[in-house]
C-alpha cells in the first residue's frame, strides 16, 4: 500500500499544531532559579529597560 500524501490544508494543521506544541513547552517550562532568570544583556531586558526609560520622561 502506497504513503498518502496529506492535503496541504492538513500538511499546515500539522506543522502549526507541533509549533504550537513546542511554543506552550518552552513558554510554561520556567523555573524559578538562576538559568531562568533573565540575562542582563537580552534584548528583552534593554528594550524593558528603555520603555521605562521613556515612560518615566513623559511623567
Amino acid at each position: 500500500m502506497g504513503v498518502t500524501r496529506l492535503k496541504r490544508k492538513d500538511r499546515r494543521n500539522k506543522t502549526f499544531s507541533r509549533l504550537e506544541v513546542q511554543f506552550l513547552k518552552n513558554a510554561t517550562n520556567l523555573e524559578a532559579g538562576s538559568r531562568s532568570a533573565e540575562s542582563p544583556r537580552s534584548q528583552v531586558t534593554i528594550n524593558n529597560i528603555a520603555l521605562a526609560k521613556a515612560a518615566a520622561a513623559n511623567n
